[in-house]
């Protein structure tokens, strides 16, 4: 599932984000949803979410 849709993506949900200094590399950072920061309903680039840890970065991916 991406991450575009806010209500795909809940607190405690494992998700794969791409951090603002690896957009262009791409490399993904694997961790739990503890706060999301976007507020609209969807985000052509990916919900912004802030994982456990302090990671911010958009949703990429959806765990199952």
């Amino acid at each position: 599932m991406s991450g575009t849709v806010r209500n795909d993506i809940t607190i405690g949900k494992k998700v794969k984000v791409v951090q603002k200094q690896d957009q262009k590399s791409g490399n993904l950072t694997e961790g739990v949803v503890m706060k999301i920061l976007t507020n609209s309903p969807s985000h052509p680039h990916g919900i912004k979410v802030m994982l456990e840890g302090g990671i911010v970065g958009r949703v990429k991916e959806v765990m199952e």
